[in-house]
């Protein structure tokens, strides 16, 4: 008998029923769903999610985004118990006991991952990552859970703190929205995107969202008009279709209007049409009727149904503009059923069923396998290496080439031969010694275009890749390859350039071979960094899997915590500090305002003013105001500057210092001048999370001449916290100028 639960989650289980029974999946076993439903019911008895409402809501929401892709009996089960084995007492055996050792392998690859102590945030992310995806090699369907429980979670992010909703919205557009678009499952990739978008940049997507609310009505006229026109005419020639029309998702226009430097009225494509058809020769007489009727907009023609994208997707897209008053730009996709439900699903659209057993058609292993090879790639890089190259490889635009053959190649945007070698095979890329684009002799780092034919010649002499072929290689799977063949061929090469880079890296750090050598700083770091030997070290920076500059701030920082633990406060330094203290309670019995002393003063208000936001660490001074207090200030700041100068300002600069062991924390402003391309937003963002700093607010704009301005207010303890900062924005690609605001 079925066991009755209360009635929120009794009406989550009758939700997830009746969507089976609509969505026509007659093979579920409903009698095995109901008693996943209780397990889980029950083993989370008691959590409560932040809304308030019971966990289980949120298994049975997760498994109702399973069935919306059309998945198996399995997934489903695995979705209702796909927190069981982290939150609760089940064991991997106590579910395989009850569903079968394939639901509790799925569950088991989608828990959470254990939280283990990393040197920083990006390991701890790589290291998830890389489980992740090796889950994904064995069973997809652990990605296909993952994602859904990720979206719920997206869904239901308003209850959580406005740090964590920024931290899961940057995680979610990084990483689980690109596999989502590499899987080719459009519908989720869309959600997950507009929802990360509404935390990442909450203006922009509320103005977005309100200026398309505003003209939806307009809108939707328009297409009416023009489906039921395409209709009456596909019509006349008996084309069976189906024809429908959608508004382009909130982040798709967001990332165009960023990338072309666009107008909302300026995006062409807000408008689509779908037309679906029943077979490939249909698409391309849709095609034609629908050319003659409107005018097709010049460049604006795609045949994904010849060049398929590599997540599947097909359809032939082209951009037209409606006639007679209705001269509205829109978007027309025509594809068959089978193309359709690929575009919308994905991998996911491949499933079949056969008595709750799953597997995959002929074929669609190849569709997923870019998992294995692309964890069998990343596997010598450090963690910030690996997730620039996850990112590249995941969800870059795409650019299709051709071999002499006649095969399509498809890389990352900006990919050069040397990506395209590499891509062939290793042994083409490690013995090229010249391309050809075309049938003419190009560069090394030739960017590649659309339709360019490209021709690796090869040489048995050839002397091998260098390092500066990793500046070229645009793919992660290129310079991971690249990296492989110098560390193995090159390296005492690689030793001798990685101990001149390291050197360097010491001097610009203040460091001394002796003052590593004394603290017996070598055999902590070569544990800490997975090494035998200095020579590895070296090695590694050699072929460019560390940098030397994360190796030398790591030497640097364990230094600085062997000195201060080994120094012992003498009896000097007690007199001295006891002598500050009391030399600090004489100075007018002074109390630190927000971590400031002013002389003379105490008890009194103070703010920091907006010109030039100082930090503690800066250099102060205070301007006693009207009615507001003091006003802090930098001794640097323009308005300090121009003000000593005014008479009427005399008398009212008093001097300010900054208290000692002060945790307060300070708001202060940096003005970022960078190119302006596509990303770069995200980029900025993952640095910051990276560093774990809090930020106020973002916002970033086009100004002109291929460049960008970036305001950014953020929360720092110091001066030498800001430093850190700017110094990683500093490194961001096509970044120009970091600079604090200054009046």
């Amino acid at each position: 008998m079925a066991e009755q639960f209360d009635s929120v989650v009794e009406q989550c289980y009758t939700d997830l029923e009746q969507k089976i029974r609509d969505a026509g999946m007659n093979n579920i076993n409903l009698e095995r769903v109901r008693s996943a439903f209780e397990v889980a019911a029950r083993a989370h008895d008691g959590q409560k999610r932040r809304d308030g409402s019971p966990y289980v809501t949120h298994c049975s929401a997760a498994a109702g985004i399973i069935v919306d892709m059309g998945m198996d009996e399995d997934s489903i089960v695995s979705a209702l118990l796909h927190d069981t084995i982290e939150d609760t007492g089940l064991t991997h055996e106590d579910i395989a006991r009850q569903f079968g050792a394939d639901v509790a392998d799925i569950v088991e690859g989608v828990t959470k991952l254990t939280r283990v102590n990393y040197t920083s945030r990006e390991e701890e992310q790589m290291e998830n990552m890389r489980k992740m995806l090796m889950a994904m090699s064995k069973d997809i369907r652990v990605i296909l859970i993952k994602l859904a429980d990720r979206l719920h979670n997206m869904l239901t992010m308003d209850y959580q703190t406005p740090e964590k909703q920024r931290l899961k919205s940057l995680e979610t557009m990084e990483i689980y929205a690109p596999i989502a678009h590499r899987l080719g499952i459009q519908t989720v990739k869309w959600e997950l995107e507009d929802l990360s978008l509404k935390y990442l940049d909450p203006v922009a997507f509320q103005t977005i969202s309100d200026t398309i609310e505003t003209q939806r009505p307009a809108l939707e006229a328009f297409m009416d008009r023009m489906e039921e026109k395409i209709r009456t005419r596909l019509d006349e020639w008996n084309i069976q279709c189906t024809i429908y029309h959608r508004i382009k998702h909130t982040y798709s226009i967001y990332r165009k209007m960023y990338a072309q430097r666009l107008e909302l009225s300026e995006i062409l494509d807000i408008c689509a049409l779908r037309v679906i058809v029943d077979n490939v020769s249909d698409c391309y007489n849709v095609l034609g009727q629908v050319h003659d009727m409107f005018n097709p907009v010049p460049g604006k023609f795609k045949d994904y149904i010849s060049t398929p994208k590599p997540n599947g997707y097909q359809s032939l897209q082209t951009t037209l503009l409606g006639a007679g008053k209705d001269t509205l730009p829109f978007e027309v996709q025509i594809r068959t059923w089978d193309m359709h439900r690929t575009a919308e699903y994905g991998i996911a659209a491949h499933w079949k069923y056969k008595s709750g057993q799953a597997g995959v058609k002929e074929g669609d292993e190849e569709k997923f396998a870019w998992v294995r090879r692309l964890l069998e790639t990343q596997q010598d890089s450090d963690a910030e290496d690996f997730l620039s190259g996850l990112k590249v490889d995941m969800f870059a635009d795409e650019v299709f080439v051709f071999t002499p053959k006649g095969d399509v190649v498809s890389l990352p945007a900006g990919a050069t031969p040397v990506d395209f070698a590499y891509s062939i095979h290793s042994a083409v890329g490690n013995s090229m010694v010249s391309a050809k684009v075309n049938g003419r002799i190009v560069p090394f780092g030739q960017e590649l275009q659309n339709g360019d034919i490209v021709e690796v010649l090869t040489s048995k002499s050839a002397s091998g890749p260098n390092r500066d072929w990793l500046k070229l290689a645009k793919s992660g799977p290129a310079r991971t390859k690249i990296k492989q063949w110098l560390k193995k061929e090159r390296r005492e090469e690689c030793i001798s350039l990685g101990r001149d880079m390291l050197d360097a890296e010491f001097k610009r750090a203040g460091i001394t071979m002796n003052e590593i050598n004394d603290a017996e700083l070598v055999p902590v770091m070569l544990k800490k960094l997975s090494m035998s030997t200095m020579d590895d070290i070296y090695a590694a920076i050699g072929y460019g899997g560390l940098t030397a500059m994360k190796v030398a701030n790591r030497f640097r920082d364990e230094l600085l915590r062997v000195q201060k633990a080994a120094t012992p406060r003498t009896a000097l330094d007690k007199m001295n500090a006891a002598a500050e203290r009391r030399n600090n309670r004489d100075q007018n019995a002074q109390h630190p305002i927000h971590g400031v002393l002013i002389a003379g003063l105490d008890n009194c208000l103070l703010k920091f003013a907006r010109c030039c936001t100082p930090v503690a660490g800066d250099d102060i001074v205070g301007f006693i105001t009207r009615g507001y207090g003091v006003s802090i200030h930098r001794t640097d700041c323009k308005n300090y500057q121009t003000g000593r100068q005014n008479p009427d300002g005399e008398g009212r600069w008093v001097d300010t210092s900054w208290a000692h062991g002060s945790e307060d924390s300070y708001v202060t402003s940096l003005v970022l001048r960078s190119v302006d391309r596509n990303a770069l937003v995200m980029d900025i963002a993952l640095v910051l999370t990276s560093m774990n700093a809090k930020v106020r607010s973002l916002s970033a704009r086009g100004v002109g001449n291929g460049l960008a301005l970036t305001n950014l207010s953020l929360e720092v303890k110091n001066r030498n916290e800001l430093k850190a900062i700017m110094a990683r924005l500093s490194k961001i690609p096509g970044m120009k100028e970091v600079s604090r605001a200054n009046g």
